[in-house]
């Protein structure tokens, strides 16, 4: 693939402005030219052919440990009394976490006219639908009889039974399904006009029927533009709430309980910090090796990086202010269950899972105050690793713990995942890099329309994409009696 070269004085801040969202000389057609030679090449490289065997090699033990634990029952699973959930409710939580950083970054920042978002956005949102399928698979499996969920669907049936709507099982079905739905929408719909730039440049009937139905008759013309800006813009006011709502929905599982270090009125805002945080960790780990792979250095520039990395900074100092905030809680409440059950995550048998957590979202992240770190992608992605890793041992340390020693001592009882357990979780990073890695191959990974209206050599103000249809700078515009309107 061909690289854009870089003039390395603009890749820094300068006092007084800011740094270029687009480095080197890229103009409207090379943009095209480098974001659509990805997807059109006719031959995956031999790199991504070993990275898709390998995940489709974890989505088929995935599907395999699905197949086992269907026929034999919910005990293969390490989980007891007192500890009912184990596993599947600490991925459910980890995965719908991971999702909310697509969110943030396409509709919040978009509606704050956000530009360095241009670049990002397309893996942000393409990360949220692949996180939100694994997620929903964990809620559907741990119910123990998967063939009567639709049982929770609120539909008329032969038996005369609704679902009860007091139930967190419930809110998460619906919380999942509308964040699903939407997210799915709103990712589609910035795709439409690059869709259209493959249709165009399809050299293959397959490719040109697939991108053209895909594409939706688009044609570049001020009515398209027109018309897709209003719902674009519409998308985005339905997703942003969902950022706050989605995720506190999933900490009621949690803050409805009587069960201490479970009933708080902390959890709904510590969920939303922690799902940014580590959403945003997630986007990284995938952003920075990919941005390497194919030369996309000119359009993913270190400010994009920088400024993911201060939201992590932000978010992550959120997270550790809960930490330590929740002993003064526990403390100040003058309950001694509630006390002793922080004590015992930070000293008690799981404390090595605590200090795990504590240290990668608490300690670690406050490496990024210093700038060199947060434009230096090699140590960026390390980081970013290890914040997913405190991630799911937040939730881990939330579950378990709270569970393993509740109010009698005679009930007390450990936790450890068996082998299903363990395979269950490794396939379902299976399926998600699957299907990233399809997306890789088949779409463009660039917002293109988006892209262009932050080019410096373009010399224009416009909005996030009006004016920069798949062919503005290539060849003339078609005018069409809409254009002429």
């Amino acid at each position: 693939m061909s690289a854009i070269p870089l003039d390395l004085d603009n890749t820094l801040e300068r006092p007084g402005e800011r740094a270029p969202l687009v480095l080197g000389k890229s103009d409207l057609a090379s943009i095209t030219e480098q974001v659509c030679e990805i997807a059109e090449r006719p031959r995956p490289s031999r790199e991504w052919w070993l990275a898709f065997g390998t995940s489709a090699s974890l989505t088929f033990v995935l599907f395999a440990m699905l197949g086992y634990l269907f026929w034999t029952g919910l005990g293969v699973w390490g989980i007891n009394q007192p500890v009912a959930w184990g596993f599947a409710i600490i991925n459910f939580v980890f995965w719908v976490g991971i999702g909310h950083a697509g969110t943030l970054i396409s509709a919040i920042l978009f509606l704050f006219r956000q530009k360095w978002r241009t670049s990002i956005n397309r893996f942000a949102e393409a990360m949220t639908i692949f996180a939100v399928i694994c997620a929903g698979l964990f809620p559907a499996i741990h119910v123990g009889r998967p063939w009567f969920e639709y049982w929770l669907a609120p539909l008329p049936n032969q038996m005369q039974m609704w679902p009860n709507f007091r139930s967190p099982l419930l809110w998460d079905v619906f919380a999942v399904s509308t964040y699903f739905t939407v997210s799915l929408m709103f990712w589609y719909m910035g795709m439409v006009p690059d869709l259209a730039t493959l249709r165009d440049r399809a050299r293959s009937k397959i490719r040109q029927i697939a991108y053209g139905i895909a594409a939706l008759g688009w044609r570049g013309s001020g009515r398209h533009w027109h018309r897709y800006e209003r719902a674009y813009l519409l998308l985005a006011a339905l997703a942003t709430p969902l950022v706050l709502s989605v995720h506190s929905v999933v900490s009621f599982d949690f803050a409805v309980s009587q069960l201490p270090g479970w009933h708080a009125t902390i959890f709904p805002p510590y969920f939303v910090a922690g799902a940014i945080f580590s959403g945003f960790a997630m986007v990284l780990t995938l952003l920075i090796p990919v941005r390497h792979i194919f030369r996309l250095e000119s359009l993913i520039t270190p400010r994009h990086l920088d400024n993911m990395a201060k939201i992590i900074l932000a978010t992550g100092s959120m997270v550790g202010y809960s930490y330590i905030i929740e002993f003064f809680i526990a403390w100040y409440s003058g309950n001694p269950y509630e006390s002793f059950t922080f004590l015992n995550r930070a000293l008690g048998p799981y404390a090595w899972s605590y200090w795990i957590m504590f240290t990668c979202n608490a300690i670690i992240p406050q490496l990024l105050w210093f700038k060199r770190l947060r434009q230096t992608p090699g140590l960026l992605l390390v980081i970013s690793i290890f914040v997913n890793i405190g991630m799911w041992f937040e939730r881990f340390v939330i579950v378990v713990t709270s569970l393993s020693r509740d109010f009698l001592p005679s009930s007390w009882g450990v936790y450890w995942p068996t082998w299903v357990d363990l395979l269950t979780f490794l396939g379902s990073f299976g399926l998600f890099f699957t299907l990233f890695l399809l997306f890789l191959r088949f779409l463009p990974i660039v917002a293109m329309a988006e892209v262009k209206s932050v080019v410096p050599a373009a010399g224009l103000e416009l909005g996030p994409h009006r004016g920069h249809g798949q062919y503005w700078g290539e060849i003339p515009h078609q005018h069409d009696e809409e254009n002429e309107r």
